[in-house]
């Protein structure tokens, strides 16, 4: 690696409160950190949201600013003007009774989520969801288009065009797919227990019609047993052989939150918070989410944070330059309209519309 090339930033973290503590600082300033993730307990308002972007671009302005923002009962910022979006499932049915009003309806969705969101200084959003919906994951539900991926893949790409209307990329998740698996992967490893035949020509289908819309890609927390004993997002197999190499993807791939203590459980080991990143990120992900560790007494950012340093100075870890500029490609496109002045945007305004009709 040249001095020229950007360093390799693979950590998405979060931030304990509504404005930032000394010890955020101190995190965001590391050049291991490449994304803050908010959460609901970030938010305020409008303005108070504002300003807590506008402090952490003034630390690291090539940050990635991201939230779960999916719509229906996932949606982080819910007050102070911000839109109600609906459900995906509720564009699935839609989809049932007028396909072209349900596909406008998506575009108009994710123009407004993507909006409003860059409005307040947010970069990305963890959406659309790809998973189909089998009506057995508690945890999916109503996040799912639909059980039939040709609909899925319809929806999901006219949602992300709406994203890319505003400036904001997309992340499909969660592959190869989480809705058939009824464990809700939180609290423990979903395991499906189908062929690598039978997923790709369901659940997989998705990712592989959206090969040339998709930005970023978030694996499952699920053990596909027929295909890898490990969980897709610790599998170099799941990642490198079958995304990248069967199906061309060239994106980004993100982590799912790594703090879960099922998630750091690999053939029956508990991992370190460390030693877990160090394995999403061999697999094949290029970025990692660690999740809810800045609040109270928690050390685990600065753990890891000190776990990278050492690894990268005996040579353990080196930075890529390639993953670097995958997580740059995620940064938003174009300047964001304040507040006020989307309000009166008449492109923003007829999406507004369209979704008011629902």
């Amino acid at each position: 690696m040249t001095d020229q090339q950007p360093m390799h930033a693979p950590l998405i973290i979060d931030v304990a409160g509504t404005a930032l503590n000394a010890a955020d600082r101190r995190r965001l300033a590391d050049p291991l950190v490449g994304g803050v993730i908010h959460f609901a307990r970030n938010w305020q308002d409008r303005a108070q949201m504002g300003a807590l972007n506008a402090e952490i671009k003034a630390l690291r302005p090539d940050i990635l600013i991201c939230v779960d923002h999916e719509g229906g009962r996932v949606q982080r910022f819910r007050s102070d003007g911000f839109t109600r979006l609906p459900s995906m499932r509720m564009l699935g049915e839609l989809w049932m009774r007028d396909p072209l009003r349900a596909t406008q309806a998506a575009v108009a969705c994710g123009h407004v989520l993507a909006a409003e969101l860059r409005a307040c200084g947010v970069d990305f959003s963890f959406t659309p969801v790809l998973d189909l919906d089998y009506g057995e994951s508690s945890v999916i539900g109503d996040r799912s288009f639909h059980r039939d991926p040709r609909v899925v893949a319809m929806l999901a790409r006219s949602l992300a065009h709406g994203l890319l209307q505003a400036g904001m990329s997309n992340c499909g998740k969660h592959f190869p797919g989480h809705g058939f698996v009824r464990a809700d992967s939180h609290v423990a490893i979903p395991v499906d227990r189908r062929s690598l035949k039978a997923i790709l020509a369901d659940d997989a289908r998705p990712y592989d019609w959206l090969g040339g819309t998709l930005a970023a890609v978030m694996p499952a927390h699920v053990i596909y047993p027929k295909v890898d004993s490990r969980p897709a997002g610790f599998s170099p197999k799941w990642l490198q052989q079958i995304l990248r190499g069967r199906l061309g993807f060239e994106g980004a791939v993100f982590s799912d939150d790594l703090s879960m203590e099922a998630a750091r459980s690999i053939q029956g080991e508990l991992l370190s918070y460390t030693d877990a990143v160090f394995a999403a990120l061999d697999a094949g992900c290029d970025l990692a989410l660690l999740c809810n560790q800045s609040i109270g007494e928690s050390t685990v950012l600065d753990e890891v944070l000190d776990g990278f340093a050492a690894a990268r100075s005996d040579g353990r870890w080196k930075p890529e330059a390639a993953r670097e500029a995958r997580r740059r490609r995620l940064l938003p496109r174009g300047d964001a309209l304040a507040w006020d002045d989307l309000m009166r945007e008449p492109a923003y305004r007829q999406a507004a519309a369209t979704l008011s009709k629902l």
